[in-house]
């Protein structure tokens, strides 16, 4: 993202930027597209030809300006800015840079996720610089040059990507041939930039690597890694939260097992047991053993009934533990 200046220079870099395109493409066994058509609006933008010159706005109507933007909610400055430069170096510097970040990208995550994550880094990268400039004037009263800065240019969002394309490499990259941690790339060239190239938006670059920062650590904390489907997703359940109370309000009326849900209390259905006597497995609704009698704590249950109980060190027999369930419950 470059401030405005005097006028554009000869467009001799074009024919660079079509030769980097062109050897970049054709090596590759898959093309991403959305790389392809962001270079391609980008340049046809700068390019103005004819037949769409009459379709889009003008440089002078899309300038990215913070008191704008606030002032008349001119979401034409917002979101068109990005993709207008104001010279042949401009464009060719931020495409190439474009091309090589986004064949890699596209082709990781595929073409989807490429875009959604393109279209949230713009937002993202757009809507943080807004916040800067206006963090600074209100708080320290730094209206000029941040608050009514003119800028233009893709630079904010390819910060954005380089912070994302390194976020999980352990590697060292060149930033104007100095070796660095990967990690810290984004922010070498936020200085080396700003201290060597006249005319850039520091407060543009910044609001790109925190918004790449920002969407990372979105993305971490979802599981889903595609933005838009997860706002679209939140606001169709938020939507939905009328329907959700009134299911929640019928389901408590309901009867689920042998336990009624109507007054915030549930009978849960007690655990089955094996008698310690016998070992049959019986019901959690009984006291005393089906088979013999005997009680969930070991005592014979069959003494209320009148039954001998046989001594402790001597166990019933399995003929004798029949006949009391026949003589209990009548039953063979």
């Amino acid at each position: 993202m470059e401030r405005g200046n005097n006028g554009r220079v000869s467009r001799g870099m074009l024919s660079f930027l079509a030769f980097q395109a062109v050897s970049e493409y054709s090596r590759l066994d898959r093309k991403p597209p959305v790389t392809a058509a962001l270079v391609a609006a980008n340049t046809l933008i700068y390019l103005r030809p004819k037949f769409i010159n009459h379709l889009i706005p003008t440089l002078d109507q899309v300038w990215f300006n913070p008191n704008l933007i606030l002032k008349n909610g001119d979401l034409r400055r917002l979101l068109l800015s990005p993709f207008y430069h104001i010279d042949d170096t401009h464009l060719v510097y931020n495409m190439v840079s474009l091309l090589w970040k986004g064949v890699r990208l596209e082709n990781s995550m595929g073409s989807v996720e490429f875009t959604s994550m393109v279209a949230a880094l713009l937002g993202l990268s757009q809507g943080i610089t807004i916040l800067l400039a206006k963090g600074l004037l209100v708080f320290f009263d730094y209206e000029r040059p941040y608050y009514q800065e003119y800028a233009v240019g893709f630079s904010s969002v390819l910060f954005a990507l380089k912070v994302v394309l390194n976020s999980q490499s352990d590697d060292y990259s060149y930033v104007y041939g100095l070796m660095v941690p990967s990690r810290l790339a984004a922010w070498v060239e936020l200085i080396l930039v700003q201290m060597f190239v006249p005319g850039v938006s520091f407060l543009g670059h910044l609001g790109g690597i925190l918004a790449g920062i920002v969407y990372m650590h979105w993305k971490s904390s979802h599981l889903d890694p595609r933005p838009l489907r997860t706002v679209i997703g939140g606001f169709a359940s938020f939507l939905s939260w009328p329907i959700r109370i009134v299911r929640g309000f019928s389901q408590r009326s309901r009867i689920t097992g042998r336990g009624t849900v109507g007054r915030g209390q549930t009978r849960n259905t007690p655990t089955p047991w094996s008698c310690p006597a016998c070992t049959y497995n019986n019901s959690g609704l009984l006291q005393v053993c089906e088979m013999c009698g005997t009680s969930q704590s070991g005592e014979d249950g069959l003494l209320s009934s009148g039954y001998d109980q046989p001594p402790l060190e001597d166990h019933p027999s399995l003929e004798e533990l029949r006949n009391r369930r026949v003589q209990r419950f009548g039953r063979r």
